[in-house]
């Protein structure tokens, strides 16, 4: 077993970790104060390769895999959740739906450009009723001469409404399947499908930004399809597929998570040393104090599980091995020690951390999140248990 970077794998991550230090740490705490999109930022890690990085040069990319990407978020993460986000879902589910399942002319006119940095997108399977339920969607889909007219409303979905959003690829019910009856059965088992629908497509209304607990300048929306009409060939991949498609995808999105909160308890834990150093109590620094020793102690032990279960995960992706389990380990397991890392560090702060003005405090609202999105704490033991064959 070799636990060493390549020599590439570390030059990334101290390029993405200059760049994060130089670029957007000075700034996060003004764009999460007035909930601003950092664009200039996106396009710039999109000109780094950021958002080629597991792509294949043929399709826009650089050619790298899922721990190359991994790295990336957690450096991004590192210093703030907002942009690490953007990255881990424009990358992780938009353009990995394309790039698992899309055509060549979708892979051509979509992914290209957003494995260049060009343009978001977005990949909306939540509802207002269905969220860890992916197979409990309404949002429907008819085909009517060459032409599929949908209608619905999606919930919470990342970079739908971007200056640089260009597409939305979503998740709908395009028929029932036969031989189902009863109200019960065939709310389980519909015909699901997924399709692409650009920005600006007449019927398709993007909200407003939600006011949400944490991750301020990242673009969360609802989304509003009213009677919006697209081409027969707008379908992704295969028709009925929809819910296996996007289970798919959400495992990869599941390793990012994993590293947006390696990142952010690596920078909570970075704070807490910091300020353990400098804050005097009793006469001598509150890192002397084995309170606060024995606290920042367990967090950095469990801190590099997290780190190793995400990165094994990804490197099983990357071998194209079965990683499922694997990417549910890390996801639980990382999401709750963010959550754990943050208060803890806030804690050492004091009552200096309570304050908007310490970055910690930002950090606490961020990690929440975590537990929830890409399916929550509970799905994922789901998952695990199922793996285990119960």
């Amino acid at each position: 077993m070799d636990f060493d970077l390549t020599p590439q794998q570390n030059a990334l991550r101290r390029t993405i970790r200059d760049f994060a230090r130089a670029e957007i740490a000075p700034h996060a705490a003004g764009w999460d104060a007035r909930g601003e999109f950092p664009t200039a930022v996106i396009r710039q890690l999109g000109e780094l390769g950021v958002m080629g990085l597991p792509f294949p040069e043929d399709e826009g990319g650089v050619g790298a895999g899922a721990l190359e990407l991994a790295l990336a978020i957690e450096e991004l993460a590192r210093v703030d959740s907002s942009v690490a986000i953007t990255v881990s879902a424009n990358v992780g589910l938009a353009g990995a739906v394309l790039h698992q399942f899309g055509s060549a002319a979708q892979k051509e006119r979509w992914l290209v450009p957003l494995a260049r940095g060009e343009i978001l997108g977005a990949l909306a399977a939540t509802e207002p009723d269905a969220g860890s339920d992916a197979a409990g969607i309404s949002t429907s889909a008819r085909l009517v001469d060459g032409t599929w007219h949908i209608n619905g409303t999606k919930a919470f979905i990342t970079n739908a409404g971007t200056p640089l959003s260009k597409f939305v690829v979503a998740t709908v019910v395009t028929g029932e399947v036969r031989g189902v009856s009863g109200s019960a059965g065939a709310s389980r088992r519909r015909e699901t499908s997924m399709l692409l629908v650009p920005n600006g497509t007449p019927g398709y209304n993007v909200g407003p930004l939600y006011h949400k607990l944490g991750w301020h300048a990242s673009d969360t929306r609802e989304l509003v399809f009213d009677d919006c009409q697209v081409p027969e060939d707008s379908l992704v991949g295969t028709r009925g597929a929809g819910v296996r498609q996007f289970l798919a995808v959400l495992d990869g999105g599941r390793i990012g998570v994993a590293a947006l909160a390696v990142g952010l308890a690596q920078g909570a834990l970075d704070m807490a040393l910091e300020y353990a150093k400098q804050r005097y109590a009793f006469g001598e620094p509150i890192g002397h104090k084995q309170a606060v020793q024995f606290e920042l102690a367990d967090l950095a032990t469990q801190l590099e599980a997290a780190r190793l279960l995400t990165y094994r995960a990804a490197s099983l992706r990357d071998r194209g091995q079965p990683y499922s389990q694997a990417a549910a380990m890390a996801k639980l397991f990382a999401s709750e020690l963010a959550v754990r890392a943050a208060d803890v560090s806030l804690q050492v702060h004091g009552g200096f951390g309570y304050m908007e003005e310490a970055p910690i405090a930002r950090f606490y609202r961020d990690a929440k999140i975590l537990t929830i999105g890409e399916g929550t704490s509970e799905i994922q033991k789901i998952v695990i248990a199922r793996g285990l064959g119960l």
